[in-house]
């Protein structure tokens, strides 16, 4: 039965899974109807941070054009550019027990491409969600739907995995930001542009 949370709540994934090591993030999300005349291309994101919550180096983030990092540990399966459909929209399959030494958290992000140009905000995307499963299993371990809450934002802190006393744990975020990919990437420490 997967924990469900709360923006704020922590919960344990590696201690009370004894033996997890492989997992996959699935996000997920749905767009309400407008007629601005664009697509509506949503991109998820992963920023590998260290101690100081900043990237150590361009490799650390890992998206559509970067799908890989931590020497191999994360790995993003793929650009989904129109979120149609059921189930996770993207997903990014991580080994914990392989994740360098120096990354402290991992942070998921969702973003939308392009928003200034095309007008979109978060406010016309709705269902939005993060979920972790046991990559060889299937089981869902974790869920975090983020509601309704956001309006101007381009941009979403979901949630993130985290070192804790030798153990993973995650935390539901659910952080809105204006300026995008761009003021994520600032933020975690990429100089963009």
């Amino acid at each position: 039965m997967a924990i469900s949370l709360s923006k704020g709540q922590k919960v344990d994934l590696t201690k009370t899974n004894p033996g997890l090591t492989k997992v996959v993030v699935g996000l997920g999300w749905d767009t309400n109807k407008y007629d601005g005349g664009h697509d509506f291309d949503l991109d998820a994101s992963v920023f590998l941070l260290g101690e100081n919550g900043k990237v150590t180096s361009e490799t650390d983030f890992v998206f559509y054009n970067n799908p890989q990092g931590g020497n191999g540990s994360v790995v993003h399966t793929g650009d989904n550019r129109t979120g149609a459909g059921d189930g996770d929209d993207e997903q990014v399959k991580i080994d914990l027990s392989a994740v360098p030494a120096n990354i402290q958290r991992i942070a998921f992000t969702i973003t939308i491409h392009d928003a200034a140009s095309r007008n979109q905000n978060f406010g016309q995307v709705s269902n939005a969600y993060a979920r972790i499963f046991n990559d060889a299993s299937g089981e869902e371990l974790i869920r975090y739907d983020l509601g309704e809450d956001f309006s101007i934002e381009t941009a979403i802190v979901v949630g993130e995995l985290y070192r804790h006393n030798g153990e993973w744990k995650f935390s539901a975020i659910g952080s809105g930001y204006q300026g995008g990919l761009a003021a994520l990437a600032t933020d975690f420490g990429l100089q963009v542009g």
